[in-house]
């Protein structure tokens, strides 16, 4: 009989003590309860499988269907959210107004049965529980975390909501591979914690990111707890004192609180840890796969089908195929070698194989070296290096099989329990060494892998290529949704070190507990992989000889060539590529090796890069500009957005720009602040997932504000230039167009110099990779750096996803200033000085260079010398006008004289006597002054000699008489 109260626990006091007291299950009911007992310490606890027993205040064990932590909670049934938890979804920037402002609202952690599920899309949302520790604790936890585009963070805060102190990797979570479940551990003070699990996706266009999953929460440190938990349905625990459950086995199915697993009838199934069990339908076609089988002593395989295990089906409607004729069994992989049975084995080191039906491998002559690596084109039987699996989150009934089957030319998905099961293969390679050829190559890369594929799809099937490095953290190369047409692949290692590839294809996202897309499949014809340790030899290459070797040619070794050499054709040595040259593609064997560098572009020491020095020059209408750019060769950043995904999240881009290259390394670094923190251990070095070094490089910023993050969150890095093409003033170059119509026209007639780069990187989207242009141009209104921009058609800097454009406009982008760029102005003389000073030509249109000459000043006179001569030539014809005035003027007074004696004469004899001259003989002097009647001017003086003149030479002359009397001519 149920009692009609219960005991609970009364606060603890300051000294640790408490009371137990009883309380009423009704209100009201507050007769014949018993009185108030001291209760156990408040520090008390019982052991895992035991409760305490109120009445008894004792540790009793659990029940058989029962288990219990005894201080400590478990949370592993997830049909519903438990009591205590709050799912809360945040609402990260406050949009526009008009906008929605309840974006998020449906936005939440969604309970899956066996595993809780974060939220999809890019809404930052918290699961929350709240737990009052007496002693100290921790909490662990099971999750699977396979997409670093979602951010997963755990923290815990006090009662006072004070975030506790954590390191970085208790704060952030470590990304799993597909399938794998990773648990998680921290600390916990006595008192109250509020623990949070929050994630935040990161779309920014791009598809629906994979959900971070959590199971078995626990949590340690609590006083008590007072009654066990029953084991859900489909798990039981057979004994007394049960610390956990456990799951039924197939072909059974149990009710909660069980003891013990019921089996199913007949014609009936279940799966591991099924509540209940289902009718077996009829069979078809999707219940059972194809396979090759192994070749056999003649050299022949078969293909045959198998039911899918376990058998879920009932035979009748459809039986197994039968078994097809056998045929010759594919030839050999490059690098094996085939035996009497028909069995292919690796040729030994030293020694090469095409494959095919090679029945030995050969010896690489004198010379050559052989060129190691994985080379799969044939798939009869996986390769020992290869293993492939079936994984579900919802349940493990793929787990026991193939994800993968060969099928002779191809290796394809194979049927899988469920649709949206993940059939994972992988690949492992434990290194890679670069050959003795290729060893004074300072490139960045040390191996490569490329694979040829095809996916056919009916639903939303997606493929995806992971890489782990170091088996440290998986992360997502490239993914492929829906069908793809046959297409290759090319990743480029620029790491040594062990990784594991891995393809996981899954039909179907969404949770379905069917099989229905079992058509839906992806074919991988052939995987290669270049320089990997362990691998076995398809060909040989050159090498080059040291002097004696080469000499005497056989039994000859090969020797890596110092950084920057090539291997000559004719002697096998070493020779430096010329100046100006990077070894280029991946071989050194020939001059050919060396590639000439781009336009205004040098090689380094190592010839292994091309890079610009940050000057160029060029001439242009009759006049040499010279650029001197080092003012923008340190690395500069541009910033655009904020740009807003459909939920509201906040984010930006981020460029980190290396214009010419620092001492001919690149510049720019990305890095990613977030993903893989916890995979860090002292002494290593940044991980490789986490950082880029480029020219030029992009990242994803989501902001600190509004998103109650500590700092700025940075993710998704990646390269955009890792090879420098050149630089020049023409808009195209190696195929990659500057577009200089995308930016505003300019304000000078100086040409804008383009700098081109390109990434090697295949992509999806660019399969010839990436590529960029940096545009720079001369603007004086741009002091320093400068400024950079994108096009306003391309807000993020590409419309097309594959080639990025820049402009960069600055002051420091301006030709060097020579004497052309300034001109001379000179003062008036003052007080014996003359200053002289020098002003640029508006507008200026260069800096550094030439330097302005200092302001001067000479001595000087007052009146200048054009002034001196004018004045000196002006006073000596005025002297000389004078003298000759004076001149005639006298001359003229003595002609008067003459003729006026002529004139008296005549009036005394009343006669004109012939004069003998009309001058005075030497010596004779006037006697009697002249009186005239009228006295004549000068001006008719001068007009008076002017008529002589015209008449000189006539027969006769006439001369104007004039008389006191009267006037009157004389003719003679």
């Amino acid at each position: 009989m149920e009692r009609k109260y219960s005991f609970q626990y009364t606060e603890c006091d300051s000294t640790g003590s408490r009371w137990r007291v009883a309380v009423p299950r009704s209100p009201g009911a507050c007769s014949h309860l018993p009185p108030p007992a001291r209760g156990a310490d408040c520090s008390f606890s019982c052991a895992a499988g035991e409760f305490l027993e109120m009445s008894s205040q004792q540790c009793t064990p659990c029940a058989a269907g029962s288990y219990s932590l005894g201080s400590g909670l478990r949370f592993d049934q997830w049909d519903a959210i438990p009591a205590g938890f709050t799912s809360l979804a945040s609402y990260m920037e406050p949009g526009p107004p008009g906008e929605d402002g309840q974006a998020c609202n449906n936005s939440s952690w969604t309970p899956r049965g066996v595993y809780l599920e974060s939220n999809r899309d890019d809404c930052t949302v918290s699961l929350i529980y709240a737990v009052h520790l007496e002693k100290q604790g921790s909490v662990s936890f099971t999750y699977q975390y396979p997409d670093n585009n979602i951010f997963f963070e755990f923290y815990v805060q006090n009662e006072q909501c004070q975030e506790m102190v954590q390191a970085d990797d208790q704060k952030w979570i470590t990304v799993t591979s597909n399938g794998d479940w990773e648990t998680h551990t921290v600390n916990l003070r006595s008192g109250t914690n509020i623990l949070y699990w929050r994630t935040t996706g990161i779309l920014v266009g791009r598809k629906m990111v994979k959900p971070v999953l959590l199971r078995n929460i626990q949590i340690e440190g609590v006083a008590y707890t007072s009654e066990c938990f029953p084991c859900r349905p489909g798990w039981f625990s057979p004994v007394l004192g049960s610390s956990s459950c456990q799951p039924c086995p197939r072909s059974t199915s149990s009710r909660k609180g069980a003891s013990v697993c019921d089996p199913c009838p007949p014609h009936h199934y279940s799966h591991e840890g099924w509540a209940e069990c289902k009718v077996k339908p009829p069979c078809s076609q999707e219940d059972y796969f194809q396979i090759h089988t192994p070749c056999d002593s003649e050299g022949k395989t078969q293909v045959m089908y198998r039911w899918m295990e376990p058998r879920i089906c009932v035979e009748g409607a459809v039986e197994l195929p039968p078994s097809g004729a056998r045929e010759p069994c594919p030839p050999c992989n490059p690098g094996y070698y085939n035996t009497n049975d028909s069995t292919c084995f690796p040729c030994p080191p030293g020694t090469h194989s095409e494959g095919t039906l090679s029945l030995a491998c050969t010896a690489c002559p004198a010379g050559t070296e052989p060129v190691s690596g994985y080379e799969y084109r044939w798939w009869n039987v996986l390769p020992s290096n290869m293993k492939t699996s079936c994984f579900n989150v919802g349940n493990s009934k793929c787990d026991d099989m193939n994800g993968w089957e060969v099928a002779g030319d191809h290796v394809r998905s194979g049927a899988g329990g469920t649709d949206n099961d993940y059939l994972i293969l992988n690949l492992r390679v434990p290194g890679f060494r670069v050959p003795t050829s290729l060893a004074g190559m300072t490139g960045s890369e040390f191996g490569r892998i490329t694979f040829n594929f095809e996916t056919i799809c009916s639903s939303d099937c997606e493929l995806y290529f992971m890489m782990d490095v170091n088996r440290k953290s998986t992360t997502v190369v490239e993914s492929w949704e829906g069908s793809q047409k046959r297409q290759s692949y090319t990743h480029i290692m620029t790491r040594n070190a062990s990784v594991s590839f891995t393809w996981a294809f899954q039909r179907t996202t969404q949770a379905l507990d069917t099989r229905r897309l079992a058509a839906d499949l992806v074919k991988l014809y052939s995987v290669s992989v270049t320089n990997a340790v362990g691998g076995v030899a398809s060909g040989c290459r050159a090498c080059a000889l040291q002097a004696a070797a080469a000499a005497a040619a056989a039994g000859s070794s090969c020797v890596p060539c110092p950084p920057g050499f090539y291997i000559d054709q004719g002697t096998n040595r070493c020779r430096e590529c010329p100046a100006g040259t990077h070894l280029a593609g991946r071989h050194t064997y020939g001059q050919e090796a060396c590639v000439a560098c781009g336009p205004a572009s040098r090689s380094d020491k190592e010839h292994s890069l091309c890079f610009s020095d940050c000057s160029f020059s060029l001439t242009a209408d009759n006049r040499s500009l010279t650029f001197d750019l080092s003012a923008l060769s340190a690395m500069a950043t541009l910033t655009i957005g904020p740009s807003f995904t459909s939920k509201g999240t906040k984010y930006l881009h981020l460029f980190n720009l290396g214009l010419c290259g620092h001492q001919g390394k690149r510049a720019a670094v990305c890095s990613d602040n977030v993903t893989d923190l916890s995979s860090k251990e002292e002494g290593d070095p940044p991980p490789f997932v986490n950082s880029v070094t480029s020219f030029i490089c992009q990242s994803t910023i989501i902001p600190a504000d509004g998103r109650g993050f500590r700092t700025a969150l940075s993710s998704q890095s990646i390269s955009l230039a890792d090879t420098f093409l050149g630089a020049t003033v023409d808009s195209v170059l190696g195929g990659v167009n500057a577009k200089p119509q995308q930016f505003p026209k300019k304000s000078t007639d100086l040409p804008d110099i383009h700098f081109f780069y390109r990434s090697s990187q295949a992509t999806a989207s660019c399969d010839q990779g990436r590529s960029s242009v940096i545009t720079v141009r001369c603007n004086p209104g741009k002091p320093g750096q400068g400024e950079l921009s994108v096009p306003s058609s391309c807000p993020a800097g590409t419309c097309d996803g594959c080639t990025f454009h820049f402009l960069w406009e600055s002051v420091s982008a301006c030709p060097l200033c020579t004497e052309d760029d300034f001109h001379k102005i000179e003062g008036a003389c003052r007080r014996g000085l003359q200053e002289t000073l020098y002003v640029w030509n508006e507008p200026k249109l260069c800096s550094q260079g030439a330097a302005l000459p200092a302001r001067s000043s000479a001595p000087c006179e007052a009146i200048a010398l054009w002034l001196k001569v004018g004045l000196g030539g002006g006073a000596f014809v005025a002297v000389l006008l004078v003298s000759l005035t004076c001149y005639f003027w006298k001359k003229n007074k003595r002609l008067e004289y003459k003729y006026s004696r002529l004139v008296m004469s005549a009036n005394r004899e009343c006669e004109l006597p012939a004069a003998d001259s009309c001058a005075l003989t030497e010596g004779e002097e006037p006697e009697d002054d002249v009186v005239y009647a009228q006295k004549p001017t000068l001006l008719g003086k001068l007009r008076a000699i002017a008529h002589k003149q015209q008449e000189e030479g006539d027969s006769s002359e006439s001369v104007q008489l004039k008389s006191s009397q009267s006037e009157r001519w004389v003719w003679g």
